[in-house]
C-alpha cells in the first residue's frame, strides 16, 4: 500500500482555483460570457509596449487568457501575501471580463 498523496496546494493550483471560481460566479452573472473560454499563460508570448499585460482579449476566438507571472508578480511592495495575491487573481479576472463585454468591473456583481 502506498502513501497518500499529498493534496495539491502549490502557488499554481491556488491561482487555477482563484481564477475557476471568479469565472464560475461571472458566467452565472453575465450571460454573455458563456461561451468564452478563460485559459492560464503563464507569460505574454508578444512584446508589450507600455506595460505588461496581466490578460489578453481574443474576441474573434471567444477566449481570454490570463498570465499567471504578472498577476501575481507585480504586486505593489508589502502586498506578496496569500490574501493580496488572491484579490490581485480576482481582479484581474473581473476587470478583463469587463473589459470583454464592455462594461466597468464592477457592474459585474449580482446587482446589475
Amino acid at each position: 500500500m502506498r502513501p497518500p498523496l499529498a493534496p495539491l496546494d502549490g502557488r499554481i493550483d491556488r491561482f487555477d482555483l482563484t481564477v475557476g471560481t471568479a469565472v464560475e460566479f461571472l458566467r452565472g452573472t453575465w450571460p454573455e460570457l458563456q461561451d468564452v473560454r478563460f485559459e492560464i499563460g503563464a507569460i505574454p508570448g508578444f512584446d508589450a509596449t507600455e506595460e505588461v499585460p496581466r490578460w489578453h482579449l481574443d474576441r474573434k476566438n471567444q477566449r481570454i487568457v490570463l498570465f499567471r507571472l504578472p498577476i501575481e508578480r507585480l504586486l505593489p511592495p508589502g502586498h506578496d501575501d496569500a490574501a493580496h495575491r488572491r484579490m490581485a487573481i480576482e481582479s484581474a479576472v473581473f476587470r478583463a471580463a469587463a473589459e470583454y463585454v464592455g462594461r466597468e468591473p464592477w457592474d459585474l456583481g449580482h446587482d446589475h
